[in-house]
């Protein structure tokens, strides 16, 4: 027969070196770059899938979305190996928005500042942007002691 107290059970801590506080910040940056590039090749890909059927700025955003929920699932897992949660899911846009800030102000000092070509300015832009977007995305991702101390 139970009785009205149960125990619970404590949750057995990480091995040593699996969890994301001590997995070496090289191979997240270099996870993060290579999440980056699937992402980029997802969106585009569902960009010309959906561009078939939709007016071109509706392919764009809906492609934008659609890769913006598998670059926060891919991250998850494999850059910082820690479990999606709403919060998460929530604040994982800000990345994205750090990204399109930077790239932007960045294509606008290239050009207009520094009167280079416009060509390749974006990717130019986009490789300044990688490291603080790098930065909002392990803030927005990684658990937060207070976080840790409410799941005891």
């Amino acid at each position: 027969m139970r009785t009205a107290t149960t125990r619970r059970t404590p949750r057995p801590a990480p091995r040593p070196g699996t969890g994301p506080a001590t997995r070496p910040l090289p191979r997240q940056i270099i996870t993060f770059a290579a999440v980056g590039v699937v992402n980029t090749g997802t969106y585009y890909g569902l960009y010309l899938l959906f561009l078939m059927r939709l007016p071109y700025l509706f392919a764009h955003v809906l492609a934008f979305l659609l890769s913006m929920v598998g670059s926060f699932f891919l991250n998850a897992r494999f850059t910082y190996r820690t479990r999606p949660t709403w919060r998460k899911f929530l604040l994982f846009p800000l990345t994205n928005a750090t990204n399109f800030v930077i790239t932007t102000v960045g294509v606008y000092v290239i050009v207009d500042v520094l009167h280079a070509g416009s060509r390749f300015a974006p990717l130019l832009a986009s490789m300044a942007a990688i490291p603080v977007t790098f930065v909002v995305s392990r803030w927005v991702m990684m658990p937060r002691a207070s976080e840790g101390d409410a799941a005891a």
